[in-house]
């Protein structure tokens, strides 16, 4: 292991252009859940109602039964409140700060990445403080949700308002896919994929691409997953501690 971190370490140090991609491992060290629901959010596989949390945390329960799916969306919200970034966002963050053309590529809706200080950053499934009405350009970010009404309506026109996250069966945002392809067709020196299961093709994708090309390709997660056969260093461990290591061992505070 040790031997591993001074290698991923060396490369570190030399490249210009890094991509991180980080899933719901890498807010398990801040006390939140990992993956069952919307961004890590929620880790039943039912909600009390006896349906598929699929089911309820979809777009289209939000337009059949807005009270239901915001109950759940208030659940979420409940599991961040108090939380706040790790060691490992804090890590990423200074990377990138040495390494201006580095970037994330969260599929967190936690907003913690940004809370750390990462500016060139891809909330590809959005930020679940962000809400915005459904009928007019209403919008508004909100810390803590346990004032609001829910279901929550616009005070301009009186629409639904909803978190700017994508529910299942909604397509991801087009503003930030297309930022998301600008930038891997730039492409990167290295690529890090940290706490997630990579299941989504666009997640896995330029992971298993770095790696067909001779990138330098790292998986931080306890667990075995979609890309861990094509990476070139697998530390099984947690984020947070993982990226102290490596930040440690690459010296680039100096």
């Amino acid at each position: 292991m040790e031997r591993e971190i001074e290698e991923i370490a060396g490369h570190l140090r030399r490249v210009e252009r890094v991509l991180f991609i980080t899933g719901a491992g890498m807010s398990a060290d801040s006390g939140l859940p990992t993956y069952r629901g919307i961004g890590g959010l929620y880790e039943d596989r039912f909600a009390e109602e006896e349906m598929p949390i699929e089911a309820v945390l979809s777009g289209e329960m939000l337009q059949q039964r807005p009270e239901l799916t915001w109950k759940y969306m208030l659940q979420m919200e409940e599991a961040c409140r108090g939380a706040v970034f790790n060691e490992g966002h804090r890590v990423i963050a200074q990377i990138e700060e040495r390494k201006p053309g580095s970037w994330v590529l969260t599929q967190n809706i936690d907003g913690f990445h940004g809370d750390a200080g990462s500016r060139n950053l891809i909330e590809i499934h959005g930020r679940l403080r962000d809400l915005f009405c459904l009928n007019c350009e209403y919008a508004r970010t909100v810390e803590d949700f346990s004032g609001l009404e829910l279901p929550p309506w616009c005070p301009e026109c009186g629409g639904l308002v909803r978190p700017d996250v994508v529910l299942f069966g909604e397509f991801l945002s087009e503003d930030r896919v297309r930022v998301m392809q600008r930038e891997l067709e730039r492409g990167f020196d290295m690529v890090f994929s940290i706490g997630t299961t990579s299941v989504f093709p666009y997640i896995a994708q330029p992971v298993l691409e770095a790696s067909y090309m001779g990138i330098p390709t790292v998986e931080i997660n306890p667990g075995e997953t979609e890309v861990s056969h094509a990476v070139d260093y697998r530390l099984a461990m947690g984020a947070a501690e993982a990226l102290g290591w490596i930040w440690e061992a690459a010296g680039l505070e100096d």
